[in-house]
Parts: structure tokens; sequence; C-alpha cells
């Protein structure tokens, strides 16, 4: 089964929190009780989310956690990369991909194409459609039969 670890589900729920509110500071404290998750477990997804720079961070008694920018420009694949690293349906998907049967398999071509769509996706889907309670309408079909490899990996 394909799916996102339960940290990244959980940096996404806080991230939608925080973008329902995104003029006022969070503590941490007060984000977990509003999405019902343990303390630690936000703080050390807010740390990560602040170390990617997607939140920043203020001490003192204004501070707290907000957006490093608007929600419409943060994707989900923002998101999943801060936490679980990048999009990539397999090793020789990603740019740096080492992979020792890239020259024999004869699917690596086929999977930088599935990657590549699913990171297109994941990249037209904000935080500010995930914090919104309507339904996301995504596209029907992806344009995986016109992407040119060369020119996406560049």
């Amino acid at each position: 089964m394909l799916k996102l670890s339960r940290l990244t589900d959980y940096a996404a729920v806080v991230m939608a929190q925080i973008a329902r509110y995104p003029e006022a500071s969070h503590a941490a404290t007060e984000l977990a009780e509003a999405v019902q998750l343990p303390h630690p477990t936000v703080s050390k997804t807010l740390k990560m989310l602040v170390r990617a720079g997607l939140l920043v961070s203020q001490r003192g008694a204004q501070g707290g956690y907000r957006l490093a920018r608007p929600a419409s420009q943060i994707t989900a694949a923002d998101i999943i990369a801060a936490i679980e690293g990048p999009v990539a349906m397999t090793e020789c998907s990603q740019a740096e991909g080492d992979c020792e049967l890239v020259a024999t398999c004869g699917v690596a071509d086929n999977w930088q194409r599935v990657s590549l769509a699913m990171r297109t996706l994941l990249e037209s889907v904000t935080l500010a459609h995930l914090a919104d309670t309507a339904p996301i309408k995504l596209p029907v079909q992806l344009p995986i039969q016109t992407i040119s490899l060369s020119a996406a990996s560049a």
C-alpha cells in the first residue's frame, strides 16, 4: 500500500489549523488541543515544518507559529517533502536517485512519468485547498502522456 506516514498526515492537519487563522500566532499547546493530537507529536511536527521553511516561530508572550507564506503558496507536496522527503514513486524517480538496475529495468522512464504526475498533482493542491471544508476539485486526467522527462528533470 502506498500511503503517507501519520506524522505527514498530522503535519497537514496542523498546517490546515494554522491556515484557518492566518493572522494569529499559534502556541503548540493550543494547536495540540485544537486538533486533538498529543503535544509532543505536535511539537515535533512544528519543528520539522519550521526547518522546512513552511512555518516561522517567534518566542515570547506574543509568540507562536505562523505560516511562512500564504496558504495559497504552500502545496501538499511542500508539506509531504518537509516530513517525508522528496515525492518520488521509486528510487530512480528522484533527480538524484541511485539505482543499479536503471540500465536494464525497462520501466524507469514510465515510473518517472508516474512520479512526475504525482508531484504535479500534489503541487496543484494548496494548503488553502486542504484547509477549506469544501471538496477539492481535482483534474480527471493528468497529462502524463505529454510530459517531457528531460525538461521536467532540468
